[in-house]
């Protein structure tokens, strides 16, 4: 059961990730989110229940080796799981997002929603 590729993400409460800088008052990024190709991945698995390495591949029309460096970053972080077999003889991971990792993708959208409005009134 896929879920559709238009389904819209929306934010939780006004919350946002990262700490606060003192000395500018701005409130930090979530800088494992904001990588673009990390926030792909999650973006993806945020309507896709489970995807396969291969699928979020082909994808994110990325390479094996940098598929693999930033998923292994957002499972170090806990905002993906990766589950790991074989179908035969063939090894096949499957991704997911965690619920920390969805909850750190609303808190990232609503950062950057923000920032956005607040650009927009500078316009």
């Amino acid at each position: 059961m896929a879920a559709r590729a238009s389904q819209k993400i929306v934010p939780g409460p006004a919350v946002v990730a990262g700490p606060v800088n003192s000395a500018a008052g701005a409130v930090a990024l979530d800088r494992v989110i904001h990588e673009r190709l990390r926030l792909a991945i999650v973006s993806a698995l945020a309507v896709n229940p489970i995807l396969t390495f291969a699928e979020l591949k082909k994808l994110l029309a990325t390479t094996d080796g940098n598929l693999s460096v930033h998923s292994r970053k957002l499972e170090d972080a806990g905002y993906v799981a990766v589950e790991k077999k074989f179908e035969g003889r063939m090894p096949r991971s499957e991704y997911r997002l965690t619920a920390s990792g969805r909850t750190a993708l609303e808190r990232y959208l609503t950062h950057m929603e923000a920032l956005i409005r607040a650009a927009r009134k500078t316009l």
